[in-house]
């Protein structure tokens, strides 16, 4: 789990889309006669009518200038993905969901949700007169209060992957001592942080200086500037800018800014400004929990030490995937700059995937080869025995945990609640913003057997990228993990945006995207500007 930041959002993009918003006019307000799309409707042609039929039933709301409206807008698109509105008949499995199951986890995000804006402060405050046990009126409410829009990828395809993750439990110590001698790291507190919106365009050298925590670029100083006090200087081209938060992380290094410590390093050289909470005694196993985001730490005596995801080094994530026969990754992946991403592959169905003993890890829909070597890594304090050679892992990303001081329930996602096991999911919340309600069309890991149900969107990482992709927690225990780490399917992902909700700014004119056609220059990254879940350039 990557959590972010809360990072304030210019609103200066929404705003200037506000023209062509009111040149479109009506073209992204469907007409009445479209209202009550028919249940045969078409899902995947993209040509379902809004569902309009219960937007009465609600309180009515003001249409927002400057965006495209859910509820009223056929279809949107932001540079990765396009949303186009279906009845909630034409949702597969929609009717047969129980959604009593569902219903703690949305209450759980109406807690953060209710201080997103008026829409979700009314549609929270109604929720809690739902009777919890009901499925049927909390389908009804669902239905009432929302509007559902399928989610496709930038070209337009409905199909995306659906993989598992699980809270890991592994052996520890409070105490350095064999085997226990992979420290579990807090955040370092040497850690600087830059606003990527805020960083120079291009490769060159500028000059910044620290305020507190964060790097703040001089305007009108070159290098010439750098021996002056307080002053850094900061290479542009060593930087890396697409992190899901928009913020890069940073060290100081004499009077230079640099990026932080690689996994390598960390691990060569040590974290001295980093708490280490506990030790472990596989490396590979910490490495499994860094990608989960969370975890238990079992002591000898029976107690057991919670870590959450607190910060990572800013590094890519760029796991050793394992080789096919042929020598061609068994692990189809798409790199994106810094960013991997999932790939479709029906065939993808290992004999291993839930045996940890063998030299592969099935995690998060990637099968990671195991390193060939693994020995000591360096602890600051601690004397080594033997040489220090590192864990042997070469993702050079690395995740730093915080003691979580609530043991009951599931882990706290990235949205900052306790996620439900088979109800929360992981997103790019780029594409789909965290809190909201996600109806999710796909097959159980073993069984090939359908699974669609309602899930709410709590939780993010660093190798969840890409719009038609989610992420299912299974909870924790041995079940949990086999489930998980079988995990890999084609799936379709339905968002629900409460109606009147201002989104994305509509697809008008040039702006608009054909089949394979480039993403229009003027449509923004994200679906919702909010602070703390998705942050625009």
């Amino acid at each position: 789990m990557y959590t972010q930041s809360p990072i304030f959002i210019s609103a200066l993009r929404w705003v200037a889309a506000a023209a062509a918003v009111l040149v479109a006019g009506c073209a992204n307000t469907p007409p009445s006669s479209s209202a009550g799309a028919s249940t045969n409707a078409n899902v995947n042609a993209g040509t379902a009518a809004p569902d309009t039929t219960a937007a009465s039933a609600g309180t009515p709301r003001p249409a927002s200038t400057g965006s495209s409206v859910a509820g009223q807008a056929r279809t949107f698109s932001t540079q990765l993905a396009t949303y186009t509105s279906v009845s909630f008949d034409a949702v597969p499995g929609w009717a047969r969901d129980d959604f009593s199951e569902s219903w703690p986890a949305f209450l759980g995000s109406c807690k953060v949700l209710t201080g997103r804006g008026a829409e979700w402060k009314d549609v929270c405050a109604r929720a809690l007169r739902v009777d919890s046990k009901n499925s049927t009126a909390i389908r009804a409410f669902f239905e009432q209060e929302f509007s559902a829009y399928q989610i496709r990828d930038d070209d337009r395809k409905p199909d995306g992957v659906v993989t598992g993750y699980f809270e890991p439990e592994i052996p520890g110590s409070r105490q350095y001592a064999a085997p226990f001698i992979y420290p579990v790291y807090g955040q370092p507190e040497d850690m600087l942080f830059a606003d990527v919106r805020k960083l120079p365009a291009g490769s060159g050298t500028v000059a910044a200086r620290v305020e507190g925590r964060n790097v703040v670029v001089q305007t009108g100083l070159s290098t010439r500037d750098m021996g002056a006090p307080g002053l850094y200087a900061l290479d542009l081209s060593a930087l890396t800018r697409d992190t899901l938060d928009r913020k890069v992380r940073l060290r100081i290094e004499g009077k230079q800014l640099l990026p932080y410590y690689t996994r390598e390093e960390i691990e060569t050289k040590g974290a001295p400004n980093a708490k280490v909470l506990a030790f472990v005694s596989s490396a590979t196993a910490l490495y499994e929990m860094q990608i989960q985001g969370s975890g238990r730490i079992k002591l000898a005596n029976g107690d057991i030490v919670r870590v959450a995801y607190a910060e990572q080094n800013g590094q890519p994530f760029r796991p050793t995937l394992a080789q096919a026969a042929n020598g061609k990754p068994r692990t189809p992946v798409k790199v994106r700059g810094s960013s991997i991403e999932l790939q479709l592959d029906d065939g993808d169905e290992d004999d291993d995937a839930g045996d940890t003993s063998t030299s592969t890890i099935r995690t998060r829909g990637f099968t990671l080869a195991r390193p060939v070597a693994s020995g000591a890594v360096v602890v600051p304090g601690r004397r080594t025995a033997g040489p220090v050679i590192g864990s042997g892992i070469k993702d050079p990303s690395y995740v730093f945990f915080k003691e979580s001081t609530s043991p009951a329930g599931g882990p706290v996602g990235a949205f900052g609640v306790p996620l439900s096991a088979g109800r929360s999911i992981a997103v790019d919340p780029r594409s789909t913003p965290l809190g909201y309600p996600v109806f999710v069309s796909t097959r159980a890991p073993g069984t090939g057997a359908p699974m669609q149900r309602l899930t709410i969107a709590q939780d993010t990482g660093g190798a969840i990228r890409g719009a038609v992709r989610a992420d299912y927690f299974f909870g924790n225990g041995q079940q949990a993990a086999t489930n998980a780490r079988r995990m890999k399917e084609r799936g379709q992902l339905w968002i629900l945006l409460p109606r009147g909700l201002a989104v994305a700014s509509a697809a008008v004119s040039s702006a608009i995207r054909t089949r394979g056609g480039p993403v229009g220059a003027g449509l923004p990254q994200c679906l919702v500007p909010t602070e703390g879940v998705c942050v625009d350039d």
